[in-house]
C-alpha cells in the first residue's frame, strides 16, 4: 500500500510511536485521524506534522469505551470520511511489576487497552476498511508477545492474545481484501518506557527511538508484510523461544534474580521520593 492519498487512523496518536508514526505518515502523503483520549497532546501531535501533509483532523475517543468509538465513527462521518485505508491500533497501556501484589485494576485496563479495544475497533470500522479495499490493519504489539518476560507477564499475556488475534483475523479476512499487519517492535524509548527502566537494565533490553519503530512499520504497510519484528538478536531469541523454550526460560530465570533487587531498590527510592 502506498500512502498517497489514504486515510490512515491512528490510535494512541498523542505521543511515543503514535506521535512518530502520525509524522512518517503524514510524510509520505497519507490524510490522518489522530485518535487519543485527551485533546492537548492530540493538538501538539497536529502541530508537528509536515506544513506540505494532507488535511488531519483530532478526535478526542477512549477506545476502551464502546460510546466513544460510536461517538468516532459518527465525528468521522460528519467530516466525510465514508472509507478508511489504514487503521493503526496503537494506543497501549503497560504496568510491570511482580505478579504477587500486583493491582487487578492495572491487569484488567491492561486487557480492556491493549487487547478488547483493538478488537472491537477493528469490527467497528470494517465496514469502512472493506469500502476501501485493499486497505490494512495495523496491531502495534511488542517482542513480549513473543518472549514472555518476568515482571512483564499481565502486559505479555495482552500482546500474546493480540497475536493471534491479528493471526486469526488475517486468514479470516484475506477474502475481503483487508490485510492485517502484527509489528512487534522492542522496547521503546517512550514516556511509558521510564516506568521500568531498572527492568530494562536487568534484562538487558535494547531500545529504539519511536522514530526508528515508526519508520518500519510504515515500511511493512508500503510492502503488505503480515509481520514486523526488529533486526537484530531478538529475532533469534524468537526462534529460539518457539524450538527451545527451556533455554529461554533458564536465561530469563538467570536475570530475574537481579531484576527483583532493582526492583526492590527503585521501589524504595520512590518511596523515599514521595515520603
Amino acid at each position: 500500500m502506498r500512502f498517497d492519498g489514504k486515510v490512515a487512523l491512528i490510535t494512541g496518536a498523542g505521543s511515543g510511536i503514535g506521535r512518530a508514526l502520525a509524522v512518517e505518515m503524514s510524510r509520505r502523503g497519507a490524510a490522518l485521524i489522530l485518535v487519543g483520549r485527551r485533546p492537548e497532546p492530540l493538538r501538539d501531535s497536529l502541530a508537528v506534522l509536515p506544513a506540505c501533509a494532507p488535511r488531519s483532523i483530532m478526535i478526542t475517543a477512549d477506545v476502551t469505551v464502546a460510546e466513544d468509538r460510536r461517538a468516532l465513527i459518527a465525528r468521522m462521518a460528519e467530516a466525510g470520511y465514508d472509507r478508511l485505508d489504514l487503521l493503526i491500533n496503537n494506543a497501549g497501556l503497560i504496568e510491570t511489576g511482580p505478579v504477587e501484589g500486583s493491582d487487578a485494576d492495572d491487569r484488567r485496563r491492561m486487557v480492556e487497552t491493549n487487547l478488547l479495544a483493538p478488537m472491537e475497533l477493528t469490527l467497528a470500522l470494517l465496514p469502512l476498511l472493506k469500502a476501501a479495499a485493499p486497505s490494512r490493519v495495523v496491531n502495534v504489539g511488542s517482542v513480549l508477545g513473543d518472549i514472555a518476560m518476568p515482571y512483564f507477564a499481565a502486559y505479555s499475556a495482552t500482546k500474546f492474545g493480540l497475536r493471534g488475534w491479528s493471526d486469526a483475523l488475517r486468514r479470516e479476512l484475506a477474502a475481503t481484501g483487508v490485510g492485517v499487519t502484527y509489528a512487534a517492535p522492542r522496547a521503546t524509548r517512550t514516556a511509558a518506557a521510564q516506568s521500568f527502566t531498572a527492568l530494562a537494565e536487568a534484562f538487558r533490553m535494547r531500545m529504539d527511538a519511536p522514530e526508528r519503530v515508526a519508520t518500519r512499520i510504515a515500511d511493512a504497510v508500503v510492502a503488505d508484510s503480515d509481520i514486523v519484528y526488529p533486526p537484530g538478536a531478538e529475532r533469534l531469541f524468537i526462534l529460539v523461544q518457539r524450538l527451545f523454550p527451556g533455554l529461554v526460560d533458564r536465561s530469563l530465570v538467570s536475570q530475574t534474580a537481579r531484576a527483583a533487587i532493582l526492583w526492590d531498590a527503585e521501589a524504595g527510592f520512590l518511596h523515599r521520593e514521595s515520603g
